[in-house]
């Protein structure tokens, strides 16, 4: 609900003494839990690896681009380094520092995901700015709190996805268009789908056409904005991304040739039709989805822009290859609306929506008391939690926000073990770690492991400075090998020992004890020595039974 303070949406530009006000309580909450996602979580996986490796490889082998992990491993489509490079630059100081301390790299990935951090969660405050300007600070801190107890969106939001990257933008369009700067808008969509992903296209056009539709901005406007903003981003990325790929390059043109037109993606899966609206926007969301759909039910001005974002998921779906993160640009919006049912269920009149707003207070509320309300006997109750017919929603929304709490709970405590590979390679860097020797390490990395925890960030000094990915060699192939240690999936291999196995998630078991579930792990990554070295069979090895 808005209150009296609130001011009338404006068109006027982006201002910075917005954007860096003093923070609040709920930016802390924000920024705490994502912290705590961060340093329970600190490794990544494949969907990460394009510009993890990219940051790693900027910092550490500067303009030496022969060296850099994408030479070596194109990927399947390529990607744009535009953001490693901003991410890079501002990480640089602390790595710095790290370097100058004789610190792990590990160190570094930290560095790099807490930057990617503060870049998200200053995108997302700019737009609580903005929730709080239109509909009152009550809203912002439901707004805040679905948010923080939420699993994917702070989880993600350290995490350098392409993704990630046009989330950070698309949480500045959202900002925009609530504050009433259209073109901003339309340029920070723009920029997020030519440069970070294209799929934000299918945001940007029901926005845009909405836009048009309500004469917010004109054909010329929009025309003038999309040309300009178009060319920038298109010579930005081409510019840069064709000298570190070493080929004229349009890196989002190519990903939605393979994509769209071409269909590929569908090789690494397909889900049905309505699998975001069952199971991706449910797990997302949690206690917010049921709610959501209330929000523009009891407040006509959320319809304006929870429309468009559910034609963005409707039309998404109907490319047969699904992951949750491809929609999380929707979350914020969604989040937004049922933030917005929630305050009307905790603490609003049940009255027409027009009126009554110029008498609430800075708190959201009425501020008179039954006696003395301007309104008189319509707001002789205006708690709506104290009324018998609300007494039952209210109960259900507080369930629900629990609800989403124990979820989050129990997928934060399996995101920590769905990095075996990562900790099996610290484990070897630690048992395996001799003082007197003086030969490299040769440590190979099959594919399940590289995939499962271990980018060029888990890498260490001297002896362990050889490390291999080679892909398609056979099991028998191995014993033929020179390798020092393998990471493999495989528990046997011919002319090589296993000196440990490393446990990884697998599943949730519900049982009738306290707790009511537990977290069933199995062995994922198993850890060989060469049966013709030396260097480790003088140690003491657990063993893998």
């Amino acid at each position: 609900m808005r209150d009296e303070k609130a001011e009338p949406p404006s068109s006027s530009s982006f201002t910075w003494t917005n954007f860096f006000s003093p923070f609040t309580k709920w930016d802390v909450l924000l920024g705490m839990v994502s912290a705590f996602h961060l340093f329970m979580a600190p490794y990544t996986k494949v969907e990460e690896s394009f510009n993890i490796q990219a940051m790693h490889d900027i910092l550490y082998h500067h303009h030496n681009i022969e060296k850099y992990d994408h030479r070596e491993f194109p990927g399947v489509v390529p990607r744009t380094f535009l953001g490693a490079f901003f991410v890079s630059l501002l990480s640089s100081p602390f790595v710095v520092i790290m370097h100058l301390l004789n610190l792990p790299k590990l160190y570094t990935l930290l560095a790099v995901r807490l930057v990617m951090g503060i870049i998200m969660l200053w995108t997302l405050r700019f737009l609580c700015i903005q929730v709080k300007r239109k509909f009152g600070h009550q809203v912002e801190k439901f707004f805040v709190l679905l948010t923080a107890l939420q699993f994917h969106l702070l989880f993600y939001s350290t995490r350098p996805l392409p993704n990630i990257f046009a989330l950070c933008l698309v949480n500045l369009a959202y900002a925009f268009w609530l504050k009433g700067s259209h073109i901003a808008t339309l340029r920070c969509l723009i920029f997020a789908t030519l440069i970070f992903r294209c799929d934000i296209l299918l945001l940007l056009g029901p926005i845009g056409l909405l836009l048009l539709l309500t004469k917010a901005i004109s054909v010329t406007q929009a025309l003038r904005c999309g040309i300009s903003t178009g060319l920038l981003c298109i010579g930005c990325t081409i510019l840069v991304d064709s000298f570190m790929w070493r080929r004229i390059l349009w890196p989002e043109m190519e990903v939605f040739w393979f994509n769209s037109v071409l269909n590929r993606s569908s090789e690494w899966g397909t889900h049905p039709f309505h699998w975001y609206f069952t199971s991706a926007l449910p797990r997302s969301l949690l206690a917010a989805y049921p709610l959501c759909f209330l929000g523009f039910l009891v407040d006509k001005r959320m319809l304006q822009y929870t429309l468009p974002v559910a034609s963005f998921v409707l039309i998404y779906s109907k490319l047969p290859h699904k992951e949750l993160r491809f929609i999380m640009g929707a979350i914020p919006m969604l989040n937004l609306s049922a933030a917005v049912a929630i305050n009307r269920i905790w603490a609003s009149p049940m009255w027409n929506f027009s009126g009554p707003y110029r008498y609430w207070n800075s708190s959201g509320r009425c501020p008179g008391t039954p006696g003395s309300c301007p309104l008189g006997p319509a707001c002789s109750d205006y708690n709506n939690r104290r009324k018998g017919s609300w007494k039952w929603v209210y109960l259900i929304t507080i369930l629900l926000l629990l609800v989403s709490l124990g979820c989050t709970t129990i997928t934060s405590m399996a995101s920590y073990e769905n990095y075996p590979s990562a900790y099996a390679l610290k484990l070897l860097h630690q048992r395996g770690l001799d003082p007197n020797q003086t030969l490299d390490q040769w440590v190979h990395i099959d594919t399940f492991a590289a995939i499962n925890g271990i980018s060029r960030f888990c890498e260490n000094n001297f002896p362990w400075s050889r490390y291999s990915k080679e892909e398609g060699i056979t099991i028998q192939e191995f014993r033929s090998r020179n390798f020092t240690y393998l990471l493999s999936e495989h528990r046997n291999i011919p002319g090589y020992a296993c000196l440990f196995s490393v446990s990884g998630f697998s599943r949730v078991q519900i049982q009738l004890t306290f707790p009511p579930f537990q977290l069933v792990k199995e062995p994922k990554v198993f850890v060989h020595g060469n049966m013709r070295s030396q260097n480790w069979q003088h140690k003491d090895w657990p063993g893998c039974e």
